[in-house]
């Protein structure tokens, strides 16, 4: 595999302190699942922080298994020469607190009960991930990091830089927006929804029984919609009928609703309802210019160099709410820098232009480090 950082594990620290969330609720024996690539330097200063999207994980690049076929979900940006070039740097990339894939979540067992947490896990914020990731910096031993995102992504790369100004050096934010509008709020209010009302979601104890795999299923081909754009859309399926002809019946019989299908199906074989719902939410809630009355005080104390990106077609974090952030960072007089890239591609652009990305960020690392 060209260039690749070759075979992989995902590494798990266990914390022995415990964590106050926002919410004002503690966790004890936070699990935090994690993978890294490259070496850390002697000066500790050559991290790269890779926060990612909505239902990502830890596996970033690589591959955990000779015959493993899908690698890391970055991996055409992470790796020897590439963007986040592993010869230089030491990069690493952590599950968020309330996801499901390692990292404690609603499907972790409560250490108080020995049973999964179900509806008793807390409401958890994008503020409380970045706490979390922050005991992992400072177990690896990092001194300064770099933190880049996409997406979901994108929001903890800017709250590292709100948080921990002191430990950011540079911060690279990538379909993202400082906060989520009210029409993506809507949207993840309709697929929470229909997690909510799944007849097996049993008010989300369902561990052990029949999962909500229906209303998971919708909620992520609600998601895929917002994922995508109108041209990508067309160019992918336009009015095309999966049999080339319709069946006059309520079934699938466009291609576009087959993919859409497809994806809900796929999905609940990887992800956990419950999280669904927690992940969402830290989306919707996170709002530094609500927090500090605005982006611009938000940004006071930061000291890093950033770069933003945004995409011509993606329309849930618009170059406008890119544009946001850039703004507020000038009249700070912070140092940015931004770019908005032409792609048919929809808010899926930050995974899929990769070459374009590459570009871009390699000369910006050149510049700031």
């Amino acid at each position: 595999m060209e260039n690749s950082v070759g075979k992989v594990k995902t590494e798990y620290l266990k914390l022995d302190k415990t964590i106050t969330l926002e919410s004002g609720k503690t966790l004890n024996k936070v699990q935090i699942a994690y993978e890294t690539y490259g070496k850390l330097n002697e000066n500790k200063d050559n991290a790269i922080l890779i926060c990612h999207a909505l239902t990502g994980d830890a596996h970033a690049a690589g591959y955990h298994s000779e015959d493993d076929r899908k690698q890391g979900w970055w991996d055409t940006m992470i790796g020897p020469n590439k963007a986040f070039d592993t010869n230089k740097y030491f990069v690493i990339c952590s599950n968020v607190l309330g996801g499901c894939m390692g990292t404690t979540g609603p499907n972790s067992i409560n250490p108080d009960t020995n049973l999964p947490f179900g509806h008793n896990f807390p409401v958890v914020t994008v503020e409380d991930m970045v706490k979390v990731e922050k005991e992992l910096i400072d177990y690896l031993g990092v001194k300064k990091v770099i933190t880049v995102g996409g997406s979901m992504g994108g929001m903890q790369a800017i709250e590292w830089s709100i948080s921990y100004p002191e430990y950011v050096k540079s911060v690279i934010i990538i379909a993202a927006a400082a906060r989520l509008s009210a029409q993506g709020i809507a949207f993840n209010a309709v697929g929470r929804n229909a997690i909510l009302t799944d007849p097996d979601f049993n008010n989300g104890d369902y561990y052990g029984g029949k999962h909500p795999e229906n209303g998971l299923s919708i909620a992520r081909m609600i998601g895929h919609i917002t994922y995508l754009s109108e041209q990508a859309m067309h160019n992918k399926f336009g009015r095309n009928f999966k049999e080339d002809k319709p069946n006059f019946d309520f079934g699938v019989d466009f291609q576009v609703e087959s993919y859409l299908d497809y994806q809900g199906r796929v999905f609940v074989d990887r992800f956990d309802a419950n999280s669904y719902l927690y992940v969402t939410k830290a989306v919707d809630y996170y709002d530094p210019i609500e927090k500090y009355g605005s982006l611009e005080n938000a940004f006071d104390k930061t000291n890093a160099n950033f770069l933003v990106i945004s995409f011509t077609t993606d329309w849930l974090f618009s170059t406008e709410q890119a544009k946001e952030i850039v703004n507020a960072l000038i009249q700070k007089n912070k140092k940015v820098s931004f770019i908005e890239l032409d792609s048919p591609c929809g808010h899926d652009a930050f995974l899929i232009e990769w070459e374009k990305q590459t570009t871009i960020i390699k000369s910006f690392l050149s510049e700031v480090n």
